[in-house]
């Protein structure tokens, strides 16, 4: 478990120097991304009681994935020391709060981050166990992503040139699929990803 989250930390500490070489400095409001993705979870989730919803489960695990990669900046503020960081959140893993309804649950992690402007991993576990979620399950997602936020990058999503809708179909979405083709176990795990996304992006 060290092993994975110690290679998701040093991944998100590429993307954030990707997007800002000073990002440390700027103090980015990352809490602020966190209980914003809540609500976009609710909405994959389905909420609203005057219409008919059905939980998009890939889609919802994939804005766990996003809310990590956010709770995980909040942890590198302050360090940069991977197996540090990575020996205190697994101190923390695991330790589930007592609600069994996910749209609770949600709120409860959003909540709880606007109230301290962190993420707590105990909260955060808890939308991994209701939607049956292991570490195994958010490193193959993470990795997913995080390859996925580079091909952005390279793509022009900081200069606003970027295509996000793919043949009538989101970029997570591809992604979604992309993931349920490819070897998580593999050595060029993270390669594939991306020649995959290259092959379905819009020329």
């Amino acid at each position: 478990m060290e092993k994975q989250l110690c290679e998701m930390l040093a991944l998100q500490d590429q993307m954030n120097a990707k997007v800002n070489s000073e990002w440390r400095a700027q103090n980015f409001e990352w809490y602020r991304a966190i209980w914003t993705e809540c609500a976009e979870l609710m909405d994959h989730y389905g909420w609203k009681w005057w219409k008919k919803q059905t939980p998009d489960i890939e889609q919802i695990k994939l804005e766990i994935v996003d809310i990590w990669h956010f709770g995980m900046s909040t942890y590198l503020i302050d360090s940069s020391d991977y197996e540090q960081v990575a020996t205190q959140i697994k101190s923390e893993w695991g330790h589930e709060k007592a609600s069994g309804d996910f749209l609770e649950a949600v709120e409860a992690l959003a909540s709880f981050t606007l109230s301290e402007k962190k993420i707590s991993v105990p909260y955060f576990c808890q939308l991994m166990s209701l939607m049956d979620m292991d570490i195994d399950e958010l490193f193959r997602q993470y990795i997913g992503k995080n390859v996925l936020n580079f091909f952005r990058q390279d793509h022009g999503y900081k200069e606003g040139t970027y295509i996000k809708v793919w043949n009538g179909k989101e970029d997570n979405e591809v992604l979604a699929e992309v993931l349920t083709t490819l070897d998580p176990d593999s050595d060029n795990f993270k390669d594939e990803v991306y020649k995959a996304l290259q092959g379905h992006y819009p020329s």
